[in-house]
């Protein structure tokens, strides 16, 4: 045999092996998804349900897989149109800032994607990209009134214990009070405190003037007119504060029981239904009803420690408790 010969036989060879070698792994492939498709139990065709993340067998019912990762989109789409106008890149917008979250954000660490620390350089260089990308972000007034009043709101719901859906409710009443023109007279952080008072209300966790006047930059008279420009003129559906509303979080404050705050709600119950509660004030009914419910549950508080968590005088919690166990109808108050 020649050299030429040996060398082909060679190559051919070769060739062999390597198309023995891609059959085996093909075939190795196929049983694998073969074993993954079946039940092992059964051997019976299993099913993967995604509203639970499970996958199950239809034969036996034995439950082959848990916690499986949803790797799907997290949104719907009716249509091609609609399937390829949506996108799974970056964070969900949101009303929250003046940009609705969709701009870029420069890391102020001075550290690289490794955790390394920048250079002097390097640090300037992206010292100058933040104060650019900073004006690219607010480069026109009503930006710049946005980013100011959405930070005010965040500030002043954090200070206050609001849930974000509150915050969200806020931001979308400032930002229709911006769209028609009602800020001029009137100061930006005047009409965020407003815009958060009013959202309290209509989300059932209201917080009193009082304690907005606390945390907010601009005095009660001032809150209180703003506050009903503002519900005049975007004509939003307020209603009107329900004493009950304030009890739970005067009751967890003053460290009572579940069934102090549960005698506090009948109390306040009874007396809306004889029209007790008609023209006064909710804190102060709250307040009083919390302390009556005390009383009752013989739990010790006085009406100073009420009174300082409600921010209300001691008067008007005597006033007050004396008339919510008068309208008892269980008869309890002597």
């Amino acid at each position: 045999m020649s050299e030429t010969d040996t060398t082909i036989k060679q190559y051919a060879d070769a060739d062999e092996r390597e198309r023995s070698d891609r059959v085996g792994r093909e075939q190795e492939q196929s049983d694998e998804r073969r074993r993954v498709q079946t039940c092992p139990e059964c051997d019976g065709r299993l099913e993967t349900d995604t509203e639970h993340g499970e996958t199950v067998c239809t034969d036996c019912g034995l439950v082959v897989e848990t916690d499986e990762i949803d790797r799907g989109p997290e949104w719907r789409a009716f249509d091609s149109a609609e399937r390829d106008s949506k996108s799974r890149v970056g964070a969900p917008t949101t009303k929250m800032m003046h940009d609705k979250g969709l701009s870029t954000n420069i890391g102020w660490q001075d550290k690289d994607a490794y955790g390394r620390a920048l250079s002097s350089r390097q640090r300037r260089q992206m010292q100058r990209l933040r104060t650019w990308n900073e004006r690219f972000r607010t480069r026109d007034s009503k930006e710049r009134n946005l980013k100011q009043a959405l930070g005010e709101i965040d500030r002043m719901a954090s200070a206050l214990g609001l849930p974000e859906n509150v915050r969200e409710t806020a931001s979308v009443i400032y930002r229709r009070a911006l769209d028609e023109d009602l800020l001029p007279g009137r100061s930006i952080e005047g009409v965020a405190t407003a815009a958060l008072y009013a959202a309290a209300r209509q989300a059932g966790t209201p917080r009193s003037l009082d304690e907005f006047t606390v945390v907010s930059r601009v005095e009660k008279m001032e809150l209180t007119r703003t506050y009903r420009y503002v519900v005049r003129e975007l004509k939003l559906e307020v209603q009107p504060a329900d004493p009950e509303s304030y009890v739970p979080r005067f009751v967890s404050q003053l460290g009572l029981s579940d069934e102090t705050e549960r005698r506090a709600r009948e109390l306040l119950r009874n007396a809306k239904d004889q029209g007790l509660t008609s023209g006064k004030s909710p804190v102060g009914l709250a307040a009083a009803g919390v302390y009556a419910a005390a009383l009752l549950t013989n739990e010790k508080v006085t009406q100073s420690q009420v009174g300082d968590v409600a921010d209300i005088s001691e008067v008007t919690i005597r006033n007050r408790y004396k008339e919510l166990l008068e309208a008892d109808p269980d008869g309890l108050y002597d």
